[in-house]
């Protein structure tokens, strides 16, 4: 039986009146992709800021068994925002440097690959300020892989991305998914995640209302005729 890399135990968020959270529960086990599905608002990203403790909750998180507020999480943790947040002041380089140093890594050469990868290698000297908004998500997705967590959450990742860096996205999937890695990525796009996908959760008002496995027969239409009853329907 494979490890539960995350583990998220009946974890809750309000904001004020509202509860965007509502007592979610589910794992993401090595070597599994999980996909958080549902339409915009239906909770995805808050989940996602609480798995990166960038949100106080009710309930329990846990990353390779640590609790998600540690340092020892944390150093296991990728995570790669809707939104991308590049230093202004910072080169492209200068970022995955920043990363390496944070997390103690050495320079064994993986931070190269993913710029060549993500055809970043020409904008080394490139501030974060001067960079499109899809050269920043490339960034950061750069950045959040450098130091080879052990459990990595993308909140929209495909957004802004052209074809070559989404092609190179889902090979970096399967790779990662190789290497025993649990990869947790939300999305509102069913067609992104294709047949990368391990276990899908589909979320609408802050719960989980469905989930489905990649092996059962049919999957992809099953997935994508569940999805919409649930988030189109009254379900």
């Amino acid at each position: 039986m494979s490890k539960e890399l995350l583990k998220i135990q009946n974890v809750s968020k309000n904001y004020g009146r509202t509860r965007a959270v509502d007592d979610i529960s589910f794992s993401v086990h090595e070597g599994e992709i999980a996909a958080l599905l549902g339409p915009n608002g239906a909770g995805k990203s808050t989940i996602i800021k609480c798995i990166a403790g960038l949100l106080r909750f009710e309930g329990k998180i846990e990353l390779c068994s640590f609790d998600n507020k540690s340092v020892e999480a944390k150093k296991r943790l990728g995570y790669v925002p809707e939104i991308p947040a590049a230093y202004d002041l910072l080169t492209v380089k200068e970022h995955l440097e920043f990363i390496r140093r944070a997390y103690k890594v050495k320079d064994d050469g993986y931070g190269d690959e993913l710029l060549e990868r993500f055809e970043l290698k020409d904008k080394e000297g490139k501030l974060g300020s001067e960079l499109s908004k899809g050269m920043q998500q490339k960034l950061s997705i750069a950045c959040a892989l450098l130091p080879k967590p052990d459990v990595i959450v993308f909140d929209e990742p495909f957004v802004g991305l052209d074809p070559h860096a989404i092609k190179e996205m889902k090979l970096i999937f399967s790779e990662l998914k190789e290497r025993g890695k649990a990869l947790l990525i939300s999305t509102h796009m069913l067609d992104t995640i294709g047949e990368y996908w391990d276990v899908a959760h589909i979320m609408k008002e802050g719960r989980i209302l469905a989930s489905k496995l990649s092996s059962e027969e049919a999957a992809q239409e099953g997935l994508e005729q569940l999805f919409f009853e649930i988030t189109e329907g009254g379900v």
